[in-house]
Parts: C-alpha cells; sequence; structure tokens
C-alpha cells in the first residue's frame, strides 16, 4: 500500500501501472538493486510474482507467457549482469516476435559516478535485442514510461521494451501510477498489393505461400489452405515457428524443411513465393560453396503482409480476390499412432507422443534431432499448439514450458527436450516445482551433442579426430536426470524402451502437476 503519507513510490507507481495495463505476471530473479520493487510486490497483489533461479530462465519463461498469453509478461533482472545472463533467450523472444517488458534494476542515479563493481552500460547491453529501451531518471516519470514500454510491447507483432530502473527512482516518492497508452492496430494492406498478389496467384504458375506469425492460428491456417487449394499452390510455414494452432480439425500446412538442401528442394521451380508474416527463406548458417540465400533463380517474391501488419484481414480479402470457397481448406483428420514396441528410438518416442498426447496440449519443443519425428506422429492428436525455439539459442525449451504453463494453468504443457539444451536452463524444473505447474518433461537422452556431429560434416570440417569429436560427446560423465528432477522435488521416472516410455509418458499427462521423464534413446 502507499505509505503513510498517502502517496506510492516509484516502485509501488511502476506495479500499479503494469497492472492496469494487463501485465499481472513478472518472472524475476532480482537483487539489491530491486529490493523496493521485491517489497512493493506486498502492496499490488495482482501482481504474481515468479521466482527463477537463473535469468535464461526468467526471460525463457516471459516468452512462453507471451506467446500463450497473446500480452505481455514482464521480468525483474538485476543490473547488468543480470540481463546478459537472460539475453540468449531475450534473442530467441525477438526472432519469435514475441512481447516482452524487461524491467532491468540499476544503481542509484547518484552511485553510478563512483563505478562501483555491478556498474555496466545496462542501456548499451539491452539495445540490440530491444525495440525501446529507456532509463528513467526520474521517480514522477516512471509510471508514464512504463504504460509506453507496455504499449511499445504489445504492439503487432510483439515487440521487446527494456526499461531501466535506478535504484533512488524506485525508492522515491513518485505520484499516481498511469493510465494505460493506447496500442495501435495493425495496420492493413494496400489494396494495390492485394491485387498484385491476387493476380499471381491466379496465373497458377508453381507457387508457394509461406506463413508464419499470427496467421498460424488455426483461423489464418484454414484461410490459407483455402487460398492455396483455389489456386493450386503449397501452403507452407518456417521451419521454427512462435506459435503453430494445428492437430486434428484443422487446416494443415508442410514445414519448410531446416537444411538448406532439403528447403531448396522443395523451394526448386517455384515462379511465385507469397510471404505472410514470414521472410524469404535463408539458410540457417553458411556453408562452403551452397548459397545462403534459398529463393530459386527466377522466381518472384509477393510481401503480401509484413509480421506488423494486419494477416488476418489480408487473407481474408485475398480469399475473396481468388474467390476461395469456404471449405476449400485441407483438414487434419483425427488419426493416433499405434502402441509402439521395442528399443525406444526417434520413431518410437514420436509415436508414445502421438499416441497419448492430450487434447488443449502445448508442446515446447526443442527436441533436436532425436524430436524431429515428434511433429509428424502428433499431426493426428486432438487440437494442440506447437512453440518452437525461432532463434537458435539453445536452452529454451524448459522455460519455454514453464511460462506457458504459467499462462496457461487448465491445459497440460509437454516439454521435448533434448538433453544438452536442458543443461543451459536446467533451473526451470524448480520453478516447475515451486509454482506447481502443469508441465510433463520428457528429455531425450542420447548423450551427445547430435546435431553438431551432423554439422560437423555438413561445414566440410575434415579428418576430425578423437579430440574433436570429444567436444561434441556428453557422456563423460553421464548425466542424471532422474537425480536432477528429485533434487529439484519434481517426480521422475527413466524409460528405455518404446513400451515403458508410452506408459509413463500416458500416465504423466493424466495427472497434475510437473514430471520428468528421461527417455534412454538408443537411436
Amino acid at each position: 500500500m502507499p505509505d503513510k503519507s498517502g502517496s506510492m513510490n516509484g516502485a509501488q507507481a511502476l506495479i500499479r501501472t503494469m497492472v492496469d495495463a494487463g501485465c499481472d505476471v513478472c518472472f524475476t530473479n532480482p537483487g539489491t538493486s530491486e529490493m523496493h520493487f521485491v517489497a512493493a510486490l506486498d502492496s499490488v497483489p495482482q501482481m504474481r510474482p515468479v521466482l527463477a533461479l537463473f535469468e535464461g530462465v526468467v526471460t525463457g519463461a516471459a516468452d512462453g507467457y507471451g506467446r500463450m498469453a497473446d500480452r505481455a509478461g514482464s521480468t525483474l533482472l538485476h543490473l547488468g549482469p543480470g540481463l546478459t545472463n537472460g539475453l540468449a533467450n531475450v534473442h530467441n523472444s525477438r526472432k519469435a516476435r514475441v512481447p516482452m517488458l524487461n524491467v532491468v534494476g540499476d544503481h542509484a542515479t547518484y552511485h553510478k559516478q563512483y563505478d562501483a563493481p555491478l556498474t555496466s552500460d545496462v542501456e548499451g547491453l539491452a539495445e540490440p535485442l530491444s525495440h525501446w529501451v529507456r532509463t528513467t531518471k526520474s521517480p514522477t516519470q516512471l509510471a508514464a514510461d512504463a504504460a509506453e514500454a507496455l504499449a511499445v510491447a504489445n504492439t503487432a507483432p510483439g515487440q521487446i521494451s527494456t526499461l531501466i530502473l535506478p535504484a533512488d527512482v524506485s525508492w522515491s516518492e513518485a505520484g499516481e501510477p498511469a493510465k494505460p497508452t493506447t496500442i495501435p492496430e495493425p495496420p492493413k494492406v494496400d489494396e494495390d498489393v492485394l491485387v498484385a498478389t491476387g493476380d499471381a496467384l491466379m496465373r497458377k504458375d508453381k507457387t508457394i505461400i509461406l506463413m508464419n506469425g499470427r496467421a498460424l492460428r488455426a483461423d489464418g491456417l484454414e484461410l490459407g489452405s483455402r487460398i492455396a487449394n483455389t489456386v493450386g499452390a503449397r501452403l507452407m510455414c518456417d521451419t521454427f515457428t512462435g506459435r503453430l494452432e494445428r492437430g486434428a480439425g484443422r487446416a494443415t500446412i508442410e514445414r519448410l524443411p531446416y537444411f538448406a538442401e532439403m528447403a531448396m528442394a522443395e523451394l526448386e521451380g517455384v515462379k511465385h513465393l507469397v510471404l505472410v508474416g514470414a521472410q524469404e527463406p535463408v539458410s540457417f548458417f553458411a556453408y562452403p560453396g551452397k548459397p545462403s540465400y534459398l529463393v530459386p533463380e527466377g522466381c518472384e517474391v509477393h510481401v503480401l503482409a509484413r509480421p506488423e501488419q494486419d494477416l488476418i484481414d489480408a487473407l481474408e480479402r485475398l480469399a475473396d480476390r481468388v474467390g476461395a470457397a469456404a471449405d476449400a481448406a485441407t483438414i487434419q483428420e483425427a488419426s493416433r499412432p499405434a502402441p509402439p514396441s521395442g528399443a525406444l528410438t526417434s520413431k518410437t518416442l514420436a509415436e508414445g507422443i502421438g499416441l497419448h498426447l492430450p487434447e488443449g496440449a502445448i508442446v515446447a519443443d526443442e527436441g533436436n534431432t532425436e524430436g524431429f519425428l515428434v511433429p509428424v506422429f502428433a499431426a493426428g492428436a486432438p487440437p494442440h499448439d506447437w512453440l518452437s525455439n525461432t532463434g537458435g539459442s539453445i536452452g529454451l525449451g524448459l522455460p519455454l514450458a514453464t511460462g506457458a504453463a504459467v499462462a496457461c494453468p487448465d491445459r497440460k504443457v509437454v516439454c521435448v527436450e533434448g538433453d544438452g539444451s536442458a543443461m543451459y536452463t536446467i533451473q526451470a524444473l524448480w520453478t516447475q516445482v515451486r509454482e506447481s505447474l502443469n508441465v510433463v518433461n520428457v528429455i531425450l537422452a542420447n548423450r551427445s551433442y547430435r546435431i553438431l556431429n551432423i554439422e560437423l560434416q555438413r561445414v566440410g570440417a575434415e579428418n576430425a579426430g578423437e579430440r574433436a569429436l570429444s567436444m561434441l560427446d556428453i557422456s563423460k560423465p553421464d548425466m542424471d536426470f532422474v537425480a536432477m528432477a528429485t533434487g529439484m522435488g519434481m517426480p521422475a521416472a527413466r524409460v528405455d524402451t518404446a513400451e515403458s516410455f508410452a506408459q509413463e509418458f500416458a500416465r504423466a499427462v493424466a495427472e497434475p502437476g510437473p514430471f520428468l521423464i528421461e527417455a534412454m534413446m538408443t537411436s
């Protein structure tokens, strides 16, 4: 509550402004500079604080929350080092176009001149991955800055705002909270762009419609499928997408392959590439003697709608333009794999997940090489959401699942996670237990950075010997994920056959609360 004089300090006005603007969850790992923010949480009970033990979990969880809540969650980070600890997953969030507000504590304004040990250029650290950065120098300006930061973060398609909060601004008298700032509507696509795109589609040359962002929700998928089927085009999405609504009863979409050679094969001979919230395809990495830009020569690129524009409106108008019938979409039929048996492989694990994935599930996918078949065998499962790592900085899966579960407590979240990736942010398990989150974590234990073994050959690195290969081997010593999970209070099981995995997974998704399955992969 306000102090005895009836006024609020900066931290209280900040949190009240955030809550009034719809930002009522804060993922945090605070320090001394943020103690007045922490104390102010008791005066604004509408704000839910979620503690994590590492800033990479904080930012990754805010990412998962933003994807599923469709509004910015917030983080509270401790000075420059706390921010930099979390920046890898801020990078992933930026690539996924997720709304996020990062509140970063800093030294008191008068203390900065002394260059104390934790002093750093917080603005300089934040700027490369933020769309909006500001250090508030006055407590009376703090609430207005927060309202502006949230409006920027929630502007389509989703942006990163970083508000830097000096300690004395936080503890000083600040006045009243600020009213929410109006969030601009996504701009509509110009009619001439729509007409040109429709005319190109109606030529019925070999065409791909490539979609991402808001277009990958159920309504956008149905519109895209109707359009594609009407003009004889293929409907595809980017390899990694922030949020894809899929499953039985929803329109189907193909996924652009990860490896450049495979993507080029899919794009070969295409005369028109229509982008809906997507960018032109490029190779994930550079490879000797291979192109980075994957659009084939002679292909005309049509940008129907940029990510920040109204993608659904553009698709609706384009559907009308090409005369797409209401029932023209290709709808995924309900199907389940047969119960798997034998060795626990990429295929049998995917079959077990596809067999038992519950309706309304949210899948946080960082399964990498061992998990590449899971989306294939889960395609006919009941409707569910699929969240991918769009930025390529590994260590997102466990925090992403954590934040998604905070946003959607009544839905089961399934995290499909490689063992090497899991070790970047394993602390997320502790937060899942502390918050009693509804997450099943499937750790794919092959004890190798297998994707890097593949890439070692693809980049043309020759004569890799014992020392080189040892850098891609994480079996010496073997990691025990069951012990790690139980050490943080989470029930866990280890499985090494297809049958035992399917049994444990079915049980885990049927029960509330967090659980971990260590899946000992044989191939």
